[in-house]
């Protein structure tokens, strides 16, 4: 066996039969992969927004529905989310996917119920200012 020596420069020519990898070869292959994550990082992203809006646009449904069936059973509009969750409708007030928060921006309206002109929440919104794939705010969904 032969031992490698600075001393030597016949001694710094690889053996075909060595083990391991050359630098030029780690190189290639962190370029490789360099190359693949830029070219799947934009889908991956996008991949996210689609599957966050997906779970806002169904919130937002979830919401506004039982808004309408709390009004129908309580013959009143509800006056916060909270009276949603406090009245057994639903268990806790659902994250905003596009801000994290457990915020919604309420539209208060006429009770068509009240005799006396009362409001409540007739629609729920994102707080979020970003705009969708689509081109359209979140916070006019």
């Amino acid at each position: 066996m032969k031992s490698f020596s600075f001393a030597n420069p016949q001694s710094a020519i690889r053996n075909p039969h060595s083990r391991g990898f050359t630098l030029l070869e780690l190189m290639i292959v962190i370029s490789i992969i360099i190359i693949l994550a830029v070219i799947v990082l934009p889908a991956y992203r996008r991949t996210v927004i689609v599957a966050q809006e997906s779970v806002l646009k169904d919130d937002l449904f979830q919401m506004r529905k039982l808004l309408d069936q709390y009004a129908a059973d309580k013959a009143q509009l509800p006056q916060s989310l909270e009276d949603l969750v406090s009245a057994g409708y639903l268990h806790e007030i659902p994250v905003d996917p596009m801000t994290e928060k457990r915020e919604w921006n309420t539209v208060m309206g006429q009770d068509p119920t009240s005799s006396e002109g009362g409001q409540g929440v007739v629609n729920v919104h994102s707080t979020s200012t970003d705009i969708s794939l689509d081109g359209t705010p979140y916070s006019e969904w």
